[in-house]
């Protein structure tokens, strides 16, 4: 064969026995889904009904190590160019003075970190996996309360 035509025939030949190839793609891991939504009053549901919440349980809940590799996670994602250093507050809420506008249960926290809130708090869930906030979970659920905090609290008296 001339030398075009040779090359395509060869190239197209490549093709047919790569495709022939190919294998189903792996199932995806089981820990890869979302988590189930936590129940409160704030979501807004197709009529008038809201599904059921599911239940978060906090993997790591005390657990010093992982709340260390949280710190450094914390970091990393640049959460302190919202909260500061240690959490601590300053565009984005204190994390640590254990007032929290959405919730403070592990599985609230989750929650904001995982699908975001509005007016600011983007949603991280599909850059981190569960995994990875939960990680944040522990290490903002490890910050000691501070014994001066200067600004009102979210809960009504």
């Amino acid at each position: 064969m001339s030398g075009w035509r040779g090359t395509l025939l060869l190239l197209l030949s490549c093709a047919v026995l790569c495709s022939c190839a190919r294998t189903a793609a792996p199932p995806a891991a089981a820990g890869s889904a979302a988590p189930p939504a936590v129940a409160y009053e704030a979501h807004v549901a197709a009529g008038g009904i809201a599904p059921a919440g599911g239940v978060l349980n906090n993997p790591h809940a005390g657990d010093a190590a992982v709340a260390k590799a949280g710190e450094e996670l914390f970091h990393a994602m640049n959460c302190d160019g919202c909260h500061n250093l240690g959490a601590g507050g300053w565009v984005g809420p204190n994390l640590g003075d254990g007032r929290w506008r959405y919730g403070g249960a592990d599985a609230e926290v989750f929650s904001s970190i995982y699908y975001g809130r509005p007016k600011g708090m983007p949603a991280f869930g599909g850059v981190l996996g569960a995994a990875g906030v939960w990680t944040l979970v522990t290490y903002l659920r490890s910050l000691p309360v501070p014994s001066n905090v200067p600004t009102e609290s979210w809960e009504q008296p």
